[in-house]
């Protein structure tokens, strides 16, 4: 039984991918700026883009974000169950930070469901009494129908939770009535008594000239149409997952006489913790392309393999699609070529899983740019971590996600060293670089979220390159979650909004 003390509202989509997290993120920010204490909730989440919080526990970035727009420390009570897809059919079970095991999707919900439901309740009734308010967001539709019996994150939680609903449409991608009313109409009573209002999301255009749209939903419904908010492109706010990476895919797209330094990322199949780039893809003195599609890489000045959530599988599909040759021959010409934890280790001689921690593949011959080895390992490693580059001495923040064992030849050098993980003052070499200094790997991420590294890094590539003039990526962000609030503000009925919240009109 849920011991309710937090007011709450929830959040839920007529879809996947209709911009719930960015909503909440809103809401969550609005309702600081009314100085409540507000926490984002989400009881599952399915993403490769995760985090390591503070007491070394494992969640998905979207409630990072939440949480940093809601100006509290992120914590894995916000998002208590994470399923880290490996295939379509196979993902790695978390369970309030901590991974528990790899589960087929008709396993998890016939094997794990008693586990996830205990775990959800105990994580919200943590929230509920520690904050005055909670934002809690679904998943996917709230209106399916061959899932509700388990489905445990949307109307389950609004009920245990007592929580008024807000549904969340998207109208660029058409069919709004359908989605709202269609959602509607699908609900049982129990459930759409929870819900109070809709917003409508990404439109484009004079929004004067659905004024009739939201009167016939209005009508239709007997509940009000909250606001409909403007796409934007003036706001950067980190995505949920790899389905919101602009994919670029037409070489044109680079051209070799800008003067902009030109950043490739590979995007693999199970990509993960994307986010390590994102710093670059909004720097202006940088043109960031993900690439799919197999290509030369001369005109670039610099290429990425990021993280994946099936290395194996992803080096495999580098070979089937000669991508291997492509990137062993860009690094041989001297190319600058980074690799981030799966990526780091595509970069070896080999990667093998004996026990089949990550994939249904034993070993796969890596690009051997690297003279390291990687192999799987059961046990997950997790930390908030301190380091120090090698090669110039400067210190950098992150954190290490990877289940990889990897040991470098002798004659291979490090990195960085590894200073501090937790709390713990540690010294422990980590990652490898080659000889010339072009080519190297780490399982360090956020590394180029670090100012200083970042501009040395990348004034080696373009001796003129200057890092925007920000004091931090945090003053970035800060900046970024008062502009969603300002968009959202300025479509939404507020008064409406703080009436269904059961706040005063000004709180």
């Amino acid at each position: 039984m849920i011991n309710k003390k937090a007011k709450s509202l929830c959040v839920l989509g007529t879809a996947s991918d209709v911009g719930k997290s960015v909503v909440t993120t809103a809401l969550g920010r609005i309702l600081k700026r009314r100085g409540l204490d507000v926490a984002p909730y989400k009881a599952q989440n399915m993403s490769n883009n995760s985090y390591v919080t503070l007491d070394q526990g494992e969640m998905g970035r979207a409630q990072v974000v939440q949480a940093e727009a809601c100006g509290v420390e992120p914590h894995v009570d916000m998002n208590p169950i994470l399923l880290k897809p490996s295939t379509d059919k196979r993902a790695q079970l978390i369970v309030q930070g901590k991974a528990i095991r790899d589960v087929k999707a008709m396993e998890y919900f016939t094997g794990s469901q008693e586990l996830v439901i205990k775990a959800a309740h105990e994580s919200l009734n943590n929230l509920q009494e520690k904050y005055d308010f909670l934002v809690i967001e679904g998943a996917g539709s709230c209106a399916e129908v061959n899932l509700r019996d388990r489905d445990i994150v949307n109307f389950d939680i609004a009920h245990a939770a007592d929580a008024p609903v807000l549904l969340v449409a998207d109208i660029d991608r058409g069919g709004v009535f359908a989605q709202i009313i269609g959602t509607m109409e699908l609900l049982p009573p129990q459930d759409k008594a929870r819900v109070k209002g809709f917003i409508i999301n990404r439109f484009r255009g004079d929004a004067k000239l659905f004024d009739d749209g939201v009167k016939f939903i209005e009508e239709k419904t007997g509940l009000p149409v909250l606001g409909v908010i403007p796409f934007y492109r003036h706001i950067s706010i980190d995505p949920e997952d790899a389905l919101e990476l602009d994919v670029v895919l037409d070489p044109l797209k680079c051209d070799e006489l800008s003067d902009k330094i030109q950043v490739a990322v590979i995007r693999l199949p199970h990509i993960s913790n994307f986010t390590d780039v994102n710093v670059l893809r909004r720097d202006p003195a940088i043109e960031l392309h993900y690439l799919s599609k197999v290509r030369d890489l001369d005109s670039y000045d610099l290429v990425i393999l990021p993280g994946s959530k099936n290395t194996l599988f992803d080096l495999q599909w580098l070979h089937d699609l000669q991508w291997s040759d492509k990137i062993k021959a860009y690094a041989n010409k001297g190319g600058y070529l980074t690799g981030i934890c799966g990526g780091y280790q595509m970069l070896g001689r080999v990667v093998s899983d004996p026990q089949f921690v990550e994939s249904e593949l034993c070993e796969v011959k890596g690009l051997g740019l690297l003279d390291i080895s990687t192999e799987m390992q059961d046990e997950k490693r997790l930390h908030l971590s301190e380091g120090r580059i090698l090669e110039n001495d400067l210190s950098v923040k992150g954190y290490e996600i990877h289940m990889g064992e990897t040991t470098r030849a002798h004659q291979v050098k490090a990195f960085m060293e590894i200073v501090k993980r937790g709390d713990k003052r540690v010294r422990i070499h980590e990652g490898a670089i080659s000889d010339n200094g072009r080519v190297w790997g780490t399982y360090f991420h956020g590394v180029f979220d670090n100012l200083e590294f970042r501009q040395s890094f990348l004034q080696e590539i373009q001796t003129h390159y200057r890092a925007p003039n920000r004091a931090s990526e945090n003053e970035f962000k800060e900046t970024q979650y008062e502009l969603l609030a300002d968009h959202f503000e300025a479509h939404l009925d507020l008064v409406e909004f703080f009436k269904i919240c059961e706040l005063s009109s000004n709180p």
